[in-house]
């Protein structure tokens, strides 16, 4: 759409280049410097970084530090079931207790340091890890699991000692697990189950048991990482990992709080390069739960709007539920990629189809009618009077014989359909087991998804236990709303991968032209004024209204001859917000008295109200455009972001905005502008004539460039209004608040 962009960063796709799988370069992991072409213009890193994790799930030697036989102790379970694991993975097992010469009949060492070779895992059952950490990296160990708690989810006291956990590791150069993180790791996974697997990673391993419980119903999980306090590995490096393991279909996380903003993007970012999605509750979405969540983690939420955002804006799928995690997950890991769009809704009685279709609509879904001759088709099997259209009601006689598997196999043959869910309310048999097997036979012959929904709160049905949950080609669901947000979530999943640019492979690089004019501009710890608002504007090629900054009364009269009436003018001065509540700006002015008089006025009630001024801005009236707002504020987590919405009063009252971390690209600046609930007014409502996007757009682009490059030295950037004009005029932007660090 936009043949330009600001600077080199643009992410149009005839000049995007994508980075593929094997040419990631390898990015810095434990303070090693990276090269400066996977660097951004802020010195952030631009790829993940992904740790070689397969010595920690499937370790040749296992060193269990405190290990115990004794009768009554908590070390000994945890010893007895990591010997267990360590058996079915074909690891070395060496306990480690300084008082004993054996465990369990295995041999038992008094410190890591007689341990008779180097191991890939030390597993830590010591209420303090800190003192084992050296004699570990001196043995050259290299992960270690530390179950200790007492450490950031305490408190002050515990953050402390948990921060002198994580500078221990990192000098040690080992990566561990933890603290206060448990035994999910080490869990018994099937091997019995083909297919993609789900991995699973979670804060909360309480949280994680759901998911890790599919395994029952055949649906295949291949790893788990607890992450706990996350002191040093986090849950963005084991997406990072998890995105590489051919094995894997969908990564499933339970999280609480990041750890680190920008190592989970180019996590999220990694994953939809290889177009693995990426499925995810996190909590934090109110007050509450973002309170709970910091207790327990010891780590901050972030604004719940803004990881929605970043989260969307990277292809994670963001569910409520832990129900939900498991139905898009399993779905995801499993499912082929769409051949079509279109979902039919495929049923025994209408009222199910109908009560379905309104919910699968609302959600979003796309259910296409299908054709006259589809339709005629079909009459063929099921008697004419019923609906074919979409939903398609068999009324129930046909499902029994062999009509049933034609109705079927003729939906699924129209090139349109790329999705057919049946909704079976409850066990009818045996026409229900005859249309479970049909569409398990259906399934297998095709490479649409075919999904049921088994209404059934029993849920023992041999229909449903062996003939659905045996199929690997059915997914199954046990409630309407699960699947179709199962559904919508696959649907949107591929068609994100399918156009998916990184942004971080067209970042800048390097600081651009306007840049070193901005940071002449900049003022640490000050707020601007409006007048040095808009320079710093003008430095980034953002368009400000013609004006001229005065100091008297004469002045602002030949100002006004310059800028052309009718002007307005406005008090400007440092720390001076929200001109317009003090009455300290005039609009609609077209006569020097009128100017002389207004200067009067505005420096009278400057001076009433004790503000100091800078002078007063005489401006070009500009009208007759939509007014929006675009900012950039700094998040806990991702640090500079930037919000767009409606502008003028309408921010306060509305609110509607979206907000976007960069970096993002053209693509991303038009998502955001399809997000706002006022988007209709950018294209003209009532007779209104539409105005010009592309202009908003760069504008959007512009404003990101900037928060890229000043990073931290921008706390807050305002620009409200800005006014976009009339088709092909552009933007302008009329007023801005710009605050330093």
């Amino acid at each position: 759409m936009l043949g330009s962009t600001y600077g080199t960063f643009t992410t149009d796709p005839r000049r995007a280049r994508v980075v593929a799988c094997g040419e990631v370069p390898a990015p810095a992991v434990h303070g090693q410097a990276a090269p400066a072409d996977d660097l951004d213009v802020s010195g952030r890193p631009l790829h993940a970084a992904v740790p070689d994790l397969d010595r920690f799930f499937r370790p040749e030697s296992v060193a269990v530090i405190g290990a115990s036989d004794a009768e009554g102790r908590p070390n000994t379970g945890i010893t007895r079931q990591l010997m267990d694991w360590a058996e079915r993975c074909g690891a070395r097992l060496h306990p480690v207790h300084p008082t004993r010469q054996s465990v369990f009949g295995t041999p038992c060492f008094p410190s890591v340091a007689a341990l008779p070779e180097q191991v890939d895992l030390a597993v830590l059952l010591v209420s303090d890890p800190l003192p084992v950490i050296e004699e570990l990296a001196e043995s050259k160990v290299k992960f270690a699991v530390a179950f200790a708690s007492g450490f950031a989810e305490t408190g002050e006291k515990g953050a402390a000692a948990q921060a002198r956990l994580a500078a221990a590791v990192e000098r040690s150069g080992l990566r561990l697990l933890g603290p206060n993180t448990n035994l999910n790791a080490f869990e018994k996974f099937r091997d019995d189950l083909e297919g993609p697997a789900i991995a699973l990673i979670t804060q909360s391993g309480h949280q994680g048991r759901p998911v890790f419980t599919m395994q029952e119903i055949g649906v295949r999980l291949s790893h788990w990482a607890p992450t706990g306090n996350e002191a040093d590995l986090e849950t963005s490096d084991f997406i990072s990992y998890f995105a590489e393991r051919p094995e894997v279909g969908a990564i499933a996380c339970y999280v609480e709080g990041l750890k680190d903003g920008r190592s989970f993007l180019l996590a999220a970012d990694h994953a939809a390069q290889r177009g693995v999605p990426v499925v995810a509750v996190k909590v934090g979405r109110t007050e509450t739960g973002a309170r709970m969540a910091a207790s327990h983690t010891g780590k901050l939420t972030g604004a719940d709007t803004v990881v929605d955002a970043a989260m969307r804006q990277y292809g994670v799928i963001r569910v409520d539920g832990l129900d939900e995690l498991q139905d898009t997950s399993a779905l995801l890991a499993r499912a082929r990629p769409p051949r079509a769009e279109g979902v039919v809704v495929y049923s025994i009685s209408g009222g199910t189809g109908a009560h379905f279709s309104d919910l699968a609509t609302e959600a979003g879904l796309r259910l296409p009618q299908l054709s006259d001759a589809k339709q005629t088709e079909l009459h063929q099997w099921i008697p004419g009077y019923l609906n074919v259209a979409n939903p398609v009601d068999n009324g129930g006689h046909p499902v029994g014989d062999w009509r049933g598997r034609k109705i079927i196999d003729a939906i699924l043959d129209d090139p349109e359909v790329g999705v057919l869910i049946c909704p079976i309310t409850g066990p009818f048999p045996p026409m229900s087991d005859k249309l479970a097997q049909d569409l398990v036979d259906a399934a297998e012959q095709t490479d649409k998804l075919v999904c049921v929904v088994w209404g059934s709160p029993v849920g023992t049905e041999e229909a449903y236990r062996t003939t659905l949950l045996g199929s690997s080609r059915v997914a199954t669901f046990r409630t309407f709303a699960n699947c179709i947000t199962a559904v919508r979530s696959y649907l949107d999943h591929h068609r994100f991968t399918t156009r998916y640019r990184s942004p971080f492979a067209e970042a800048p690089r390097t600081p651009s032209p306007s840049f070193r004019k901005a940071q002449a501009l900049m003022r640490p710890g000050q707020q601007l004024s409006e007048h040095a608002a808009k320079q710093l504007l003008r430095a980034y090629g953002i368009r400000v209204p013609r004006e001229q900054l005065v100091t008297s009364a004469a002045a602002a009269v030949r100002a006004a001859g310059l800028v052309g009436y009718p002007v307005v003018m406005k008090a400007s001065g440092a720390r001076l917000a929200h001109k317009s509540d003090l009455g300290l700006v005039k609009v609609g002015l077209t006569s020097a008295s009128q100017v002389r008089d207004a200067y009067r006025e505005l420096t009278d009630i400057a001076r009433y109200e004790g503000i100091a001024l800078d002078g007063v801005l005489v401006c070009q009236m500009v009208e007759r455009g939509v007014e929006m707002v675009v900012g950039v504020t700094q998040d806990e987590l991702f640090g500079p972001t930037v919000t767009v919405g409606l502008g003028g009063v309408l921010v306060e009252v509305l609110r509607d905005v979206a907000v976007r971390v960069p970096p993002f690209g053209e693509d991303q600046a038009l998502a955001m502008l399809s997000e706002l609930r006022g988007r209709p007014l950018l294209d003209g409502v009532r007779g209104g004539p539409p105005v010009d996007v592309d202009a908003l757009v760069e504008v959007v682009l512009r404003v990101q460039r900037m928060a890229l490059e000043l990073g931290d030295e921008l706390a807050e950037l305002d620009i409200n209004p800005l006014m976009v004009l009339g088709r092909g005029q552009g933007a302008v932007a009329l007023d801005a608040l710009a605050v330093c660090r």
